[in-house]
């Protein structure tokens, strides 16, 4: 763990913090009498103390090592009804966060929010799911999904039907609601927790990666349709405990052809949404409209006796090989960080603080947990060792299934929800999903720490196809680039930055798929066989437009008619501002110099010998070449040299005067006699143009007059400081 924090001390230290909160009271507050106006006020507060507290949970476990999800569970138990909730404040007799009833801690209209979230988190999961990348590893994923379901829902049964009569009186058999629910609560791999630990360590795309992100994704699939058949199990039952078989088999037949019959048909016909889509043209309109087709889904799915998230889960999949996968993502963003830590938050209320610091609770969780963690690790590591992996692969594969999260969360709720779990059952399924994600990260880091592989034999790859383009410096690149992008745009592509500051992009259209980066002066492409000639047309384009541009821009442009539009301002810069750049003791009141070039350089010494200045060459070339461009000399006499160079820190600047006047190309044609130089770093940011435009306010006709008549620094610096 980081910062020094061990594991085994957050346990003990929740625990210590919740004891004072175990005496308070557990009456129901009666919100259901309210009126609707006073309802919709409590959600406003309800939902702005969630984002509070779900961002500060979330920053705080980032601090210490723990994924931030738990961050974000533990601040919905702290504030929630069982704990701070319920204290009185004034204006709220009740608290913040009072009991709705009984039956069920959290009002409707929070617990409705709780439930959209859980779509959208779901849809998300499924638009980010890499399908070629999952069928390429479909066989080991599948075995490993597969095994680590069954392992894990028998270790989750076992343990309701062995512990719940000797810990709680309760007199159950192996298909009793309860022990249903530990085992399909225990068979859900959270793919957001095992992902960011993955990526984190840069093992996304080994074997290991692949292979636990595919059975990931197999175990969540199992387990919602587990879902669904338990519910149909629990329902069939009725009162009386009996079971008839040939419903549970019909349900679970209903439930497997229902999600592969949409899930196959939603792949076909993936390409055709996409098009009825995007006639929507506004990005965000796909993704609002995208996001609708899974609301929808979500709720049909739930009339055919399935769970919700299955049909969130279909659509995002469908979706996940369009080439506005990555449209929707950006433009579903926000309502994913707003809505999906309220989900995790109000999980979080549900449970009762002092049912998780019950020693029967603690004790059942603890051994519950233990059983869920050995049935993923073996469970799913050991049947890996028939699918290439050798040991130490498998020992990775089944650490990296062993986080719960978001899923099991969702199915323990809506066994909450429904009525068939107890408060008890549902406090020791949120310990087991804590415990198995708190010591997930831990063992994952330890195991891929080891550099050794982790595979018998290292399948062959075949690398993608790379065209590299070279051109003379980082500028023509970069504008190069930009143009690419445009030119993308306008044939149809959606063009998704994956990193704006490395200048990664990826072009999607259809079923094409383009790399595109920028190393320095070389612009790279990575695609497929087929894409090779149209990215050789597209640069050819581009580079044609970026020559007919060059031809354009030397021709001569008139600067007079450009600074006749620039406003002249009798405003005044402010002391501390100006004076913040120019460095007094480099400042020259008579300049030796009687050219521009030695000018330039005699203040570039000056500079130097204040070690404003790094690098005096580089600083040098730089001022050079932004003269060579176009000349600095402005009108009135005055010359601003200037250059960007990663000499200096920081924006620098300094004056000469020569009253006799030094032929600086000037716009008016005038010699010029104050020679500002200044110097900005390439690398950081700094007011460059808004202290040129400063100091051209501050040498109006009275500044300039009056620094002219300067003979020392003290007074050049008293001139420009008024």
């Amino acid at each position: 763990m980081k910062n020094g924090i061990s594991t085994s001390k957050i346990f003990p230290l929740l625990l210590v913090f919740a004891i004072p909160f175990t005496c308070l009271g557990s009456g129901e507050a009666g919100i259901g009498s309210m009126s609707m106006t006073h309802r919709m006020m409590m959600l406003a507060m309800q939902l702005g103390v969630i984002l509070f507290a779900a961002r500060v949970g979330n920053v705080v476990a980032m601090r210490i090592g723990l994924p931030g999800v738990l961050g974000e569970l533990g601040a919905g138990v702290v504030i929630g009804p069982f704990m701070l909730g319920q204290i009185p404040l004034p204006g709220f007799e009740s608290g913040v966060f009072p009991i709705f009833s009984s039956s069920f801690p959290v009002s409707p209209e929070l617990y409705g929010l709780c439930a959209v979230a859980s779509v959208i988190l779901l849809f998300m999961v499924g638009l980010e799911t890499d399908l070629p990348l999952f069928l390429r590893y479909s066989v080991a994923g599948s075995v490993v999904g597969v095994s680590g379901v069954a392992f894990s829902f028998l270790a989750g049964c076992v343990s309701g039907w062995a512990l719940l009569p000797p810990i709680f009186g309760t007199k159950v058999e192996m298909l009793s609601p309860a022990c249903i629910f530990l085992g399909i609560m225990s068979t859900a791999t959270s793919v957001g927790i095992s992902s960011r630990i993955l990526s984190e360590k840069r093992k996304l795309d080994t074997p290991e990666g692949v292979t636990i992100l595919a059975g990931s994704v197999i175990d969540d699939v199992l387990g919602i349709i587990m879902l669904a058949l338990g519910i149909g199990i629990v329902e069939t039952s009725g009162s009386s405990g009996s079971i008839d078989w040939n419903d549970i088999i019909s349900i679970g037949l209903k439930a497997v052809a229902i999600w592969l019959a949409a899930t196959v048909l939603g792949i076909v016909a993936a390409n055709k949404i996409s098009l009825l889509l995007k006639l929507f043209k506004h990005r965000s309109h796909i993704a609002l409209m995208s996001l609708g087709l899974a609301l929808i889904m979500a709720a049909l799915f739930e009339e055919a006796r399935l769970a919700m998230i299955i049909g969130a889960y279909v659509t995002g999949l469908s979706l996940s090989k369009t080439d506005i996968r990555n449209v929707i993502r950006e433009n579903l963003h926000h309502s994913y960080e707003f809505l999906v830590p309220v989900f995790f938050a109000v999980m979080g209320m549900l449970v009762d603080v002092r049912l998780l610091l019950s020693p029967k609770v603690l004790l059942f969780g603890l051994i519950y947990s233990a059983a869920c963690v050995l049935s993923k690790v073996f469970g799913c590591g050991l049947p890996s060792m028939a699918c290439n992996f050798n040991f130490r692969g498998a020992m990775r594969i089944g650490a990296g299934m062993l986080p719960r999260g978001e899923v099991a969360l969702i199915i323990a709720g809506v066994g909450l929800a429904s009525g068939i779990l107890s408060m008890e059952i549902f406090a020791i399924g949120i310990l087991m999903t804590i415990a198995t994600t708190v010591s997930a990260a831990p063992l994952i880091v330890a195991l891929f720490n080891n550099p050794a592989p982790g595979v018998r034999k290292q399948p062959a790859t075949l690398p993608p196809t790379e065209k590299n383009f070279i051109f003379p410096s980082v500028e023509i690149a970069s504008i190069l680039n930009e143009k690419l992008c445009m030119a993308f745009e306008h044939e149809g592509f959606f063009v998704h930055s994956l990193s704006r500051e490395n200048k990664v992009f990826q072009l999607l259209k259809d079923d094409m798929a383009i790399g595109l980066r920028q190393t320095e002066c070389t612009i790279s492409f990575e695609c497929g066989e087929k894409e090779t000639h149209f990215i050789g047309t597209a640069m050819i384009e581009v580079v044609a437009e970026f020559e007919r541009i060059v031809k354009e821009l030397k021709r001569p442009i008139d600067i007079r008619k450009i600074t006749e539009n620039i406003p002249k301002s009798s405003k005044k810069p402010a002391k501390s501002t100006l004076s913040g750049f120019l460095i007094r003791e480099a400042m020259i009141p008579r300049l030796e110099a009687t050219n521009k070039t030695d000018a330039i350089k005699e203040l570039l010494r000056s500079l130097d010998r204040q070690d404003a200045i790094d690098d005096y060459t580089s600083a040098e070339n730089a001022v050079f070449d932004r003269e060579a461009s176009m000349s600095t000399g402005m009108e009135f006499g005055v010359a601003i040299p200037h250059g960007r160079t990663d000499a200096v820190s920081k924006l620098v600047a300094t004056i000469g005067l020569k009253p006799e006047g030094i032929e600086f190309e000037s716009m008016d044609g005038r010699p010029a006699t104050i020679i500002v130089l200044a110097l900005s770093p390439t690398s950081t940011a700094a007011p460059h143009m808004q202290f040129m435009a400063m100091m051209s306010n501050a040498l109006d006709d009275t500044g300039r007059q009056a620094i002219l008549k300067c003979s020392s620094k003290s007074d050049m610096m008293e001139v420009l400081s008024r």
